[in-house]
């Protein structure tokens, strides 16, 4: 019964409704922490994230094993509706939006395009996850088709960013106090993409190849966690109430729309060029978005900054 079309429709809604989630979040979690928190409570959620991320497929796969896929899809989608329970028992403090006008996508893109810290930041994660989507585009086939990687392995490969994300959620804090906020969201813009290069590196004997995939996605999984954490808490300290549903649609506009472009990309290179010289193109594109932040304030950025007026 099922077919493509409604596969089309529920994707495009999911993602439809995640961005309106992302842009409503952006307000609540300011309306519910307070700033000198910020860094604490971004490590909470993203560790939760990463932790669900090692539980979840586990859960899955035996709720699939034990009453089919369907229920288990039954099961998943009733998870939501307690979620959305949960968050119906709270009642914050929003900031007093402004009326309705138009422009307001465009409202945030002018913000984020002078902001001296957003600008770069805005450039240095679209570009990693231009890159980053290009790899992934290409990263599966070339695991089982290239290197010879069973199904089983890779998924505990692949299991390995979600530990490496829970260590991460740990640590952030600690690095950030002893490095400085800015330079501990540079540092996740760095380890993020570069233990990627392990994969077209790796070669010879199974177990070579699978400590080469298994270190690369532990290590960035790490840095992501430093990544979204430290950024996720610049960016609500830094943006004025105002304009933070419009900074946070307009970013995601922005961000979100560069990775259908590298997949696209990454398919293209693949055929062209080879799976290999197309992962190395990948990494090694995601690596350079940080020199975007290089001239810009997060390197002497040592506490969360004050929120622009």
């Amino acid at each position: 019964m099922l077919t493509l079309t409604q596969l089309y429709v529920v994707g495009f809604l999911v993602g439809t409704m995640s961005v309106l989630f992302y842009v409503s979040y952006m307000t609540l979690f300011v309306s519910l922490v307070p700033r000198e928190r910020y860094l604490e409570a971004n490590s909470l959620l993203n560790g939760s994230r990463a932790l669900s991320f090692v539980a979840g497929p586990s859960i899955g796969g035996l709720l699939v094993q034990a009453f089919s896929a369907p229920a288990a899809l039954i099961v998943d989608s009733c998870s939501f509706l307690v979620s959305a329970f949960t968050m119906s028992s709270i009642h914050p403090q929003e900031p007093p939006a402004e009326a309705a006008e138009r422009g307001h996508v465009k409202a945030g893109m002018s913000y984020l395009w002078h902001s001296p810290m957003l600008r770069p930041a805005l450039l240095a994660t679209a570009t990693i996850n231009f890159f980053n989507f290009v790899f992934w585009a290409l990263f599966f086939l070339y695991a089982i088709r290239s290197l010879g990687v069973s199904a089983g392995a890779l998924g505990l490969v692949i299991g390995a960013a979600s530990f490496g994300g829970v260590l991460g959620s740990v640590l952030t804090g600690r690095i950030s106090r002893r490095l400085g906020v800015g330079p501990a969201f540079v540092l996740g813009c760095v380890l993020f993409p570069l233990p990627l290069v392990l994969v077209p590196l790796a070669g010879g004997a199974e177990w070579k190849i699978l400590a080469y995939l298994f270190t690369a996605e532990f290590l960035s999984g790490f840095g992501v966690m430093i990544l979204d954490i430290t950024f996720g808490s610049i960016k609500a300290a830094l943006v004025p109430d105002r304009l933070r549903a419009r900074v946070a649609g307009a970013y995601q506009v922005v961000n979100y729309g560069v990775r259908p472009l590298g997949a696209l990309a990454g398919g293209a290179l693949g055929t062209w060029i080879g799976l290999q010289p197309t992962l190395w193109i990948g990494a090694l594109g995601a690596i350079a978005g940080v020199l975007w932040l290089i001239p810009s304030p997060f390197l002497k950025l040592r506490e969360l900054p004050e929120a622009d007026l």
